[in-house]
C-alpha cells in the first residue's frame, strides 16, 4: 500500500451502521478500514434518523439522504418505457444527486467508491459532470446481478404461478447484463465477493479483472453463546436474513412447502423461526402453521443462534456469497444449505456443513443432525475454526490494492 493518503467519497444505499445485515454489514467494514488510512466522507440514504456517531468517527464527514419512495407504478414505468434495468432507477433521488454534485465540485475526490449497482448511476452521472477530471469510479458489485436475476427465471420458471415474475426476471436479466457490463467497463476497479462472481463478470467481458475482497464475519462477536433459557422450544431450526430479499422469501418459501412437512414427520414436536427484517406478503402463509414463528426485525439475532439445533441455507437464486452462512459457522452452528446457499465460499460437505439440493435429501439430512447430538456439535466446532479464514481482519485489508489503480 501506498504511503499517500487517498480521498475517498463512498456512496451507499443504506447507512452502515449498525451493521445488521447483507449490505450494511460489508459496507461498514470496508468503509471503516478505508477510514483508518484515508480520508473518506461518507454520503449515504437512511431510512429514519439514525445513529451517525461511530461513522462521524472514522470518516471526514457523514452526510444523510432521506431514501427515496418507488411505489410499483415507478417500476411498471421503467419497465414499459425504458431499457434500463429496475435497479438503475431504484434509488434515484433529486435530492441525493444535490448533495453529491455539491461535494464533488466543491472537493477534490481521488476515487468514489458505490457500494451496489444501485448507487452505480451516481458514479455515472459524475463522470457525465466532470469528464476526465472526474475521480477514479470504484465499483463494489455485492452479486453478479444478472446472473441473479437469469437465477430467478430458472426457479420461478417451473411454477406456472409464478410466470409473471419468471418474465419480469428474464426482462431485467437481459437489461443487467448490458447495464452491468456497462459499469464495470467505466470503473477503474471492480470489486466482487467471490470467484464464481469474478468469472460471471468476465463473461460480460474478458477483459475485465474484478478483484476479490469476499464477505466476511466478525467471529469473535458471533462466538457461540451460552445457551439461553430454551425458549424457542427443541427441536429448532434456524433461518436468518432480510425477508424482502427475493432470494430468501423463496428460499423459505421453498423450504416451508417441501422439506419442512418431511421433517416435522420425523420431528413432530420441531420449530422453524424465519428471523429477519421487512418479512414480505408473501410469507403471510407461514403465520397459520403453529411450528414455524416469522420474527420480523430482532436487534440482535445472536440469541436465536444459541437457541436453535440447524440452521438452514436453502437458497435456489442469488448470487454472491452469504453472510448468513459465515455468521453461522462462526457461532459453530450445523449447518445444511443447498450448493448455491454455499457457492463462492470454501466449504467441504461432511466436515463443515452438509449439502443438499433435493427437497428428500434435504429434510433427511436436518433429521439427520436433529437425531444426534455429538453430530451437531462437531459439524459446527469444525465450522466455527474454518470461519475464521473469514474473519473481517484478515478480510478488509485487500482493499489496498484497489487504491493502487
Amino acid at each position: 500500500m501506498g504511503n499517500v493518503a487517498k480521498r475517498i467519497l463512498f456512496l451507499t444505499s443504506e447507512l452502515p451502521y449498525p451493521p445488521e445485515q447483507g449490505g450494511s454489514l460489508r459496507s461498514y467494514h470496508l468503509l471503516r478500514y478505508a477510514a483508518a488510512h484515508h480520508a473518506v466522507t461518507l454520503l449515504s440514504f437512511a431510512e429514519r434518523p439514525r445513529d451517525t456517531e461511530p461513522l462521524e468517527q472514522a470518516c471526514t464527514e457523514v452526510i444523510t439522504v432521506p431514501a427515496p419512495k418507488r411505489g410499483s407504478a415507478d417500476r411498471l414505468r421503467t419497465l414499459l418505457l425504458s431499457r434500463r434495468p429496475d435497479m438503475a432507477d431504484r434509488l434515484a433521488s433529486p435530492t441525493y444527486a444535490q448533495a453529491l454534485e455539491r461535494l464533488v465540485t466543491s472537493q477534490s475526490y481521488d476515487y468514489i467508491q458505490v457500494q451496489s449497482i444501485e448507487m452505480a448511476p451516481y458514479g455515472l452521472l459524475v463522470q457525465e459532470w466532470l469528464g476526465d477530471s472526474a475521480p477514479k469510479l470504484v465499483f463494489d458489485d455485492f452479486n453478479a446481478e444478472y446472473l441473479l436475476q437469469r437465477r430467478a427465471l430458472q426457479a420461478d420458471g417451473h411454477d406456472p404461478r409464478r410466470w409473471p415474475n419468471a418474465l419480469y426476471s428474464g426482462l431485467q436479466w437481459l437489461r443487467l447484463r448490458r447495464y452491468e457490463r456497462h459499469v464495470c467497463q467505466r470503473s477503474s476497479a471492480v470489486i466482487v465477493v467471490s470467484e464464481a462472481d469474478a468469472a460471471a463478470l468476465r463473461r460480460l467481458d474478458e477483459r475485465l479483472d474484478p478483484i476479490v475482497i469476499p464477505n466476511g464475519v466478525d467471529a469473535d462477536r458471533y462466538k457461540p453463546l451460552p445457551p439461553a433459557p430454551d425458549e424457542m422450544g427443541s427441536p429448532s431450526v434456524l433461518f436468518t436474513g432480510k425477508m424482502d430479499f427475493r432470494p430468501n422469501v423463496d428460499a423459505v418459501l421453498w423450504f416451508h412447502r417441501h422439506v419442512w412437512p418431511q421433517v416435522i414427520l420425523m420431528h413432530p414436536e420441531a420449530r422453524f423461526f424465519v428471523v429477519g427484517k421487512r418479512p414480505h406478503p408473501r410469507l403471510e402463509q407461514l403465520t397459520y402453521d403453529p411450528s414455524v414463528t416469522v420474527t420480523g426485525y430482532v436487534p440482535d439475532v445472536r440469541p436465536y443462534m444459541a437457541g436453535a439445533d440447524v440452521f438452514v441455507v436453502p437458497m435456489r437464486m442469488g448470487g454472491g456469497t452469504r453472510l448468513k452462512l459465515l455468521e453461522a459457522m462462526a457461532a459453530a452452528l450445523p449447518i445444511v444449505s443447498t450448493s448455491m446457499g454455499a457457492e463462492g465460499i470454501e466449504v467441504t460437505h461432511g466436515e463443515h456443513l452438509l449439502l443438499a439440493d433435493e427437497a428428500e435429501a434435504y429434510a433427511q439430512a436436518i433429521c439427520d443432525l436433529l437425531g444426534d447430538e455429538a453430530r451437531r456439535r462437531a459439524l459446527g466446532q469444525r465450522a466455527r475454526e474454518h470461519a475464521q479464514r473469514w474473519d473481517w481482519t484478515r478480510i478488509t485489508p485487500l482493499l489496498d490494492a484497489v487504491y493502487q489503480r
